[in-house]
């Protein structure tokens, strides 16, 4: 093993003690862009769930402020990967979470899916197209890790170890994923976002490549067609290069996180309670009370 793999294999660290740290370099510097890409699959992956992507398409949200939408989430999770959960910044963000999904009723076996997908998608990833699988130490690290983060987000009955949350996550996609036109929108948009980053050139590319990436039973539940061999083959010869590449700047990476790049949807900076969608104000049940205040009576 090159001496910088190695060294950032995090073999000297012990996970459970030390897997801030771990998780803080994997996410900032070793697979920054790897662990990009696996979150946006793993977000993919809950709109495969009819009951999830109901309620956020219900709420609009990624349907008409799809780059908000994503910013938020990718914001959320980054200041608590690069400045710990027990950080000022990494409690502001959970806390926000907690705040934005106090909104509607959500199962405890949902909440548990959305984490289990953000734990194992990276290693998924990894072990398909990153430079170099995650070690034993490093998925120990991500475990311990994002198990502390659903502790503080009170989600309950949470695995006892990194392979119990792949059964579970494994047990609950066989029993979840469905067809729904929820899903189908949510994924159609979510695909229109990403078009929206390139040339016209490159984004008509953008449907057929994402194909590729997800695997038979999203297809499934998003309304996808098979993609041709053709173009399977094109999409592992080009990230065989990427991996080539990461390979070759993995000792050069400077650390850098989602929230350290411009963000689209907050030019001028953000403040983490901004994070999320607008709080709707109630409106009163009884009509009468509601017909004074349109008249301010």
């Amino acid at each position: 093993m090159h001496s910088y793999q190695r060294k950032h294999a995090n073999l000297d660290w012990e996970p459970q003690r030390d897997h801030v740290q771990i998780c803080h370099d994997l996410a900032g510097k070793t697979f920054a862009w790897e662990m990009n890409r696996a979150f946006e699959l793993a977000l993919l992956r809950t709109f495969c769930v009819p009951r999830i992507s109901i309620l956020l398409h219900q709420s609009g949200e990624f349907l008409h402020h799809p780059q908000k939408r994503y910013d938020d989430t990718g914001l959320l999770i980054s200041s608590i990967l690069k400045w710990g959960y027990d950080s000022p910044q990494g409690k502001a963000a959970i806390a926000q979470m907690n705040r934005i999904h106090s909104r509607y009723e959500i199962a405890n076996e949902d909440f548990l899916y959305v984490l289990s997908a953000t734990l194992c998608e990276p290693v998924h990833w990894n072990a398909r197209y990153g430079w170099r699988p995650f070690t034993h130490t490093e998925r120990q690290a991500l475990f311990h890790f994002w198990r502390a983060v659903g502790d503080r987000m009170q989600i309950q009955n949470l695995p006892p170890s990194y392979s119990a949350f792949e059964q579970f996550k494994a047990t609950y996609e066989a029993e979840h994923f469905r067809y729904s036109p929820d899903n189908a929108a949510l994924g159609k948009a979510v695909i229109l976002l990403m078009q929206s980053w390139f040339p016209a050139a490159v984004s008509d590319w953008i449907p057929k490549v994402a194909n590729v990436l997800i695997d038979a039973p999203m297809r499934m539940a998003l309304g996808w067609s098979a993609p041709s061999p053709w173009m399977v083959t094109a999409v592992e010869q080009g990230l065989r290069m990427q991996r080539w590449w990461a390979r070759w700047q993995a000792g050069r990476r400077q650390p850098t996180f989602f929230s350290d790049r411009p963000i689209r949807s907050y030019p001028q900076g953000y403040a983490i309670e901004q994070l999320g969608p607008r709080a709707v104000t109630s409106t009163p049940r009884c009509p009468f009370l509601r017909m004074r205040q349109l008249l301010k009576v």
